[in-house]
């Protein structure tokens, strides 16, 4: 879908077409920069733009099929260069990233999003109200892109960093759903990475082809500049990854803490129930020999030894006395009682 397309003559708008057809057409005639922007293309829209500027197959390809990671490379005259915008959602703690394609000639610019982000409307506002960088061509509108981007990097850079505090502060509350909260930010934070680490690479290409293409020495200072904004939110990535992974092996080191600290106070509980159980096993069984000899003494059989015995009583009473105190000895020396 056809967003925005301008045509600049020395820096300044001359026309806005309302077709591809009628902005080639306006272009020529002017011979002035034209800026396409489309935001999911149909395939014809992205053909009509290649057959006019003379886009590589393969890098119309990648236009078309997307998916691809940040990374800069030339056909001749023009630089196709692709970058992943990103966006923090604080609500749900992810990032949300974009992707944008970016052809720049000698005389135009066409820029391809697949998604809402950047906003490039603020980009054209940007260099409209600064005709000083539109002068400097597809290169003046290269650069004010990545800016964009970079500046966009920057809240998301923010919100990670107060997830990751916020996981700092609960890491020692016993709270066990940290643990999945921890892993899910590693993951963005992974994606992150994924999407800036090869911003560098690209940028350093840039930089590299500065006197062989001759670019203007105050673009040069600006171009600089991004990199060293995009150096710092790469290592404040990395950063946040080796932080996350301190915090999932303490997370882990302490759920593994709490684990022992459970089975030690489940084990102490457990030898207490044995003693108590001794305890009451050895009066059980220290009750349990009278009862016996009253038991056998008590049944009244006529021909029953010691039953008409005239010191029986006395006997059976002295031998339930003298076997629970036998027991009772026992018991002390084995610590039961």
């Amino acid at each position: 879908m056809l967003i925005n397309n301008v045509v600049y003559v020395d820096g300044k708008p001359v026309a806005s077409p309302a077709s591809l057809d009628e902005t080639y057409e306006v272009a020529r005639a002017h011979n002035g920069m034209a800026w396409i922007g489309l935001y999911r293309p149909d395939v014809d829209e992205v053909r009509s733009v290649a057959e006019e500027f003379g886009l590589h197959h393969l890098a119309v390809e990648d236009a078309i099929a997307a998916h691809q990671r940040p990374k800069s490379e030339r056909y001749g005259t023009t630089l196709f260069t692709v970058l992943r915008p990103a966006h923090y959602i604080d609500e749900t703690e992810e990032v949300e990233f974009g992707e944008l394609h970016v052809f720049t000639g000698p005389d135009f610019v066409v820029t391809i999003r697949h998604a809402e982000t950047p906003d490039l409307a603020k980009v054209r506002e940007r260099l409209e109200k600064a005709p000083e960088l539109l002068r400097h061509g597809p290169e003046g509108v290269l650069y004010a892109i990545l800016d964009q981007i970079v500046d966009e990097y920057g809240p998301v850079v923010n919100g990670l960093e107060n997830d990751i505090d916020e996981i700092e502060d609960e890491l020692f509350g016993g709270d066990p759903a940290v643990s999945k909260r921890i892993y899910d930010l590693s993951r963005e934070v992974i994606e992150f990475q994924r999407a800036t680490h090869p911003l560098i690479k690209v940028l350093d290409g840039l930089v590299a082809g500065f006197d062989k293409y001759h670019v203007d020495l105050e673009l040069q200072r600006h171009l600089r500049d991004v990199e060293d904004h995009a150096l710092r939110v790469v290592e404040r990535a990395d950063a946040f990854r080796s932080v996350l992974e301190n915090a999932l092996t303490v997370q882990a080191t302490l759920v593994g803490q709490r684990q022992n600290d459970e089975m030690r106070s489940l084990t102490e509980a457990s030898m207490a129930q044995n003693e108590e159980v001794k305890k009451i096993s050895a009066w059980a069984a220290i009750l349990f020999a009278p009862t016996l000899v009253g038991t056998v003494y008590g049944m009244n059989f006529d021909h029953m030894p010691e039953l008409h015995f005239r010191y029986g009583y006395q006997m059976a009473l002295g031998l339930m006395v003298a076997t629970s105190v036998t027991l009772y000895q026992i018991f002390r020396r084995r610590h039961w009682l």
